[in-house]
């Protein structure tokens, strides 16, 4: 009894910013009660509940006596900075205090909980409370831009390639992001295999006719997989050039770098080469981050549009993440372009 006590009082003390009062009480507790009550119980609530909602009836299910949690100060101790758990000693029952959004609390980590401690005084008791909060349909998928314009030469061959990014959706399981629809598809259609974790990619499935038609406008749409559907859409404008006959290659598919935990941001970390055969304005080469599904890494990382030479922006967090990965595009004035890998460990 008195490790697992003493265990619960080391994830306290990491985890809560309580006064020394409140920590006298929790010590004398631990040190002289090492006869006590203790128990545990579990509660699945959805996020978003209104405040004041019940949980559930702390005293019924654990079998404690109103008058002995008014007696006893029956209190809460809970790790996270804001309160969202209240308990009411009149009734037993545990209420909303603070609206829950799960993706603010866990964003997307599963099985996603809070961890609770009721305390009771003369004789001290100790009870542990998880309640897990279920994901809600409350975001839509949305892309990082409202819209993508492409210059495309005319004599684009069959099957050339379009990155168009990713969508982001913050929700998890079926809530999460599902599927990609383009449309119109007289000229373009969607990867079949593209989305999920990659990019999603169009393809040129009819010649370009500058002659018939100078300018084409498709849409993006992502949906999630909530019962009720949710979905964001992305405009994409085409213009069609005169001839562009070659994409620009990256020199690697896949660029490595290690990256120290303190750098300073500002420190270059590598440089991306890509070539294009084409000469005058159709061989000029740019370079961008493509859009990613975690904006964060976005705003971390710089691409220099010109060299290809990827800087820090912001400060890397080892607790967060120990490999990054981002895509980076090369693209010509003709529209066409070719994607590589950076990885940083």
């Amino acid at each position: 009894m008195s490790v697992i006590l003493s265990l619960r009082l080391q994830s306290l003390n990491s985890k809560m910013d309580i006064s020394a009062m409140q920590w006298r009480t929790v010590l004398l507790f631990f040190v002289f009660c090492s006869e006590c009550a203790c128990g545990q119980i579990s509660y699945s609530i959805p996020e978003e509940m209104a405040i004041g909602s019940m949980i559930g009836n702390i005293a019924q299910d654990l079998g404690l006596d109103i008058k002995r949690l008014k007696s006893g100060k029956a209190r809460i101790f809970s790790g996270e900075s804001m309160e969202y758990v209240d308990l009411n000693r009149e009734n037993g029952l545990l209420l909303i205090k603070e609206k829950i959004d799960r993706e603010s609390l866990c964003a997307k980590l599963t099985p996603c909980a809070l961890h609770l401690q009721i305390i009771m005084e003369n004789p001290m008791e100790l009870y542990s409370v998880t309640v897990e909060i279920t994901d809600v349909n409350d975001n839509a998928p949305t892309f990082q831009k409202n819209e993508m314009r492409f210059d495309i030469s005319e004599s684009a061959m069959i099957g050339a390639r379009f990155v168009l990014g990713k969508a982001a959706d913050p929700d998890v399981g079926i809530n999460g992001l599902r599927s990609y629809s383009l449309k119109p598809t007289d000229n373009f259609v969607l990867d079949k295999e593209s989305g999920g974790e990659k990019n999603v990619e169009m393809i040129l499935q009819k010649p370009l006719d500058r002659e018939k038609e100078s300018q084409i406008t498709l849409t993006l749409t992502a949906f999630d997989g909530g019962e009720s559907r949710l979905s964001g859409t992305m405009q994409i404008y085409i213009t069609i050039m005169d001839a562009n006959d070659n994409a620009p290659v990256f020199t690697q598919k896949v660029y490595k770098a290690a990256i120290i935990e303190n750098a300073k941001k500002g420190t270059k970390l590598t440089r991306v080469s890509a070539s294009d055969a084409d000469e005058g304005s159709n061989g000029h080469v740019s370079y961008y981050i493509s859009d990613a599904v975690d904006i964060f890494l976005a705003d971390l990382f710089l691409v220099d549009q010109q060299s290809g030479e990827v800087t820090l922006n912001g400060l890397i967090d080892y607790e967060k993440s120990s490999i990054h990965q981002l895509d980076i595009q090369a693209r010509d004035q003709g529209g066409l372009s070719d994607t590589c890998k950076l990885v940083y460990r």
